[in-house]
């Protein structure tokens, strides 16, 4: 919703995820930043949902490869709820 103020060109741009899931918001924001002329752009993920992927992208760094389930904390929420556990957890039944 919101640009980068800054310009890209000729640096190395980092871009950080909570879980990459899709790929779809990261490929564009990777080709995006290529575009205005950065000089490398490197993808990390704290959660990584492989089996999710839609598009061709992969994180350069990975912190866990994350099942196929919802999960919540560290600022992950579902409803607005769980968001601030200090942990990742799997949300079952009606959380």
């Amino acid at each position: 919703m919101r640009d980068i103020e800054s310009s890209v060109e000729g640096r190395d741009v980092l871009l950080i995820d909570d879980i990459l899931e899709s790929g779809k918001t990261m490929k564009y924001t990777r080709d995006l930043m290529m575009e205005r002329g950065a000089n490398k752009v490197s993808i990390v993920a704290l959660l990584d949902k492989s089996m999710r992927r839609q598009t061709q992208i992969s994180a350069d760094y990975v912190g866990f490869e994350c099942p196929d389930e919802f999960v919540v904390g560290y600022g992950m929420d579902a409803g607005h709820a769980f968001r601030e556990l200090p942990f990742v957890g799997i949300v079952t039944g009606d959380a």
